[in-house]
């Protein structure tokens, strides 16, 4: 990985990493997904693979800030779903790594996405879980495409959005399950990235120190964000981010 420092040499650049941990520490949080708007700018500032190298730290350092706030708030058995079949997606991931152009993941990835919402009714009706999350293969489906997503581009936030969404978590369940959920996950892709990828530099640790007020304002916002609103208007916010997300992911 180039120096991470080479990639931050105008006011914008500098404006879209700062911008970038404000939006992180926002979605950790509050706002799941959020911070997927600023993907595709961290990808040109530093190149599509480099920049989960500069961005994972920063999430790990939210995922803390979340986890601190919301540690009480988490429903495990919807994690416990998860967990195994995302480390299935962590080595498909590898696998796919070689053979899979980002484009064109991104694309297939923002087609799948816009599918589910489709078959599921998403957001739906009702109080209660949406009758396919009630199925065996469900969670685990979810599991491996959200290990996948994670690995390849830190994309994961629109497909934990969209299980928990259908699974009608409160709005402080919604965010304590996610925290967990990703403060696991995104440690575990820490040796992946230090000695399969080698995109996390001494460089590029320094630069996320820079970041870091960003991160905890941002996680303030959050934080205010979910105690404002109510719960049907917090689903809607995040319905929207996580559409965005998904038409994001189509360019």
């Amino acid at each position: 990985m180039a120096d991470a420092f080479l990639s931050v040499q105008t006011p914008l650049a500098w404006g879209v990493l700062f911008l970038s941990a404000f939006f992180i520490g926002m979605s950790k949080t509050g706002i799941q997904g959020i911070n997927m708007l600023m993907i595709p700018l961290m990808a040109l500032a530093f190149g599509a693979k480099p920049s989960t190298g500069v961005i994972l730290p920063m999430l790990c350092f939210s995922d803390l800030l979340a986890v601190a706030y919301y540690r009480r708030s988490a429903e495990w058995k919807y994690i416990f779903r998860l967990l195994p079949a995302a480390l299935g997606g962590f080595a498909l991931a590898l696998a796919a790594d070689s053979l899979v152009p980002p484009a064109q993941f991104k694309h297939l990835l923002a087609g799948c996405l816009m599918a589910v919402m489709v078959i599921m009714g998403w957001p739906g009706k009702g109080k209660g879980e949406n009758k396919l999350a009630e199925r065996w293969w469900y969670g685990p489906a979810f599991g491996l495409l959200g290990g996948f997503t994670t690995m390849i581009g830190n994309a994961a936030g629109p497909v934990m959005a969209i299980y928990l969404l259908s699974v009608r978590l409160p709005k402080y369940a919604f965010v304590g399950t996610s925290a967990w959920f990703f403060l696991v996950i995104n440690y575990l892709k820490i040796p992946i990235q230090l000695f399969a990828w080698h995109n996390i530099t001494a460089s590029s640790l320094l630069l996320n120190l820079y970041t870091v007020p960003f991160m905890l304002a941002g996680a303030v916002a959050g934080i205010y964000a979910v105690r404002k609103l109510p719960e049907k208007g917090f689903r809607s916010v995040i319905t929207v981010i996580t559409a965005l997300s998904v038409l994001i992911l189509l360019f």
